[in-house]
Parts: C-alpha cells; structure tokens; sequence
C-alpha cells in the first residue's frame, strides 16, 4: 500500500488587475443596457459567467480576496 499523500498550499500569486479573467467573449456583455455591478454598485453592460451584472475589475478584486481568505484558513486549519 502506498504511503498517503496529503494536500499541497496552492501557488500564493499576486494579484494584477485585469488579468486575471478572460471576458473578451460576447457572452459577457449585455446589450439591453447597463444595470448596477453586484460588487460596486456603478452601472455596467457587463456580465459575469452566471449572467450578473459586474465589472470585469470587480469580479477580479473578488475572486483575488476568495483565495486570499480560502488561502489564510488553509494555513490556520491545514487540508481537511
């Protein structure tokens, strides 16, 4: 029986504003007209992958504080 191997930390990157998510697709972008961004509150034409209003930016921002936190209890708690 091989020895079991346990998780490893993901890669700690820093985060680069606007390079991060790919949203050069149509599918992201709403032509009935701007709604306010879930993050920000600032009208925008653009959509999220589930079809929510939020800047390209924003979403980013977000996603970077989600790994951040996910990154920060990985540490405290270890691989579960």
């Amino acid at each position: 029986m091989s020895p079991a191997r346990g998780r490893r930390a993901p890669p700690q990157r820093d985060y680069v504003p606007g390079q991060l998510l790919d949203w050069r697709d149509s599918k992201h972008w709403d032509y009935d007209g701007p709604r306010p961004c879930r993050y920000c509150g600032f009208d925008t034409q653009l959509r999220d992958s589930h079809g929510k209003p939020a800047h390209k930016t924003c979403a980013e921002e977000a996603l970077a504080i989600q790994a951040a936190e996910a990154a920060d209890r990985y540490q405290q708690n270890g691989p579960r």
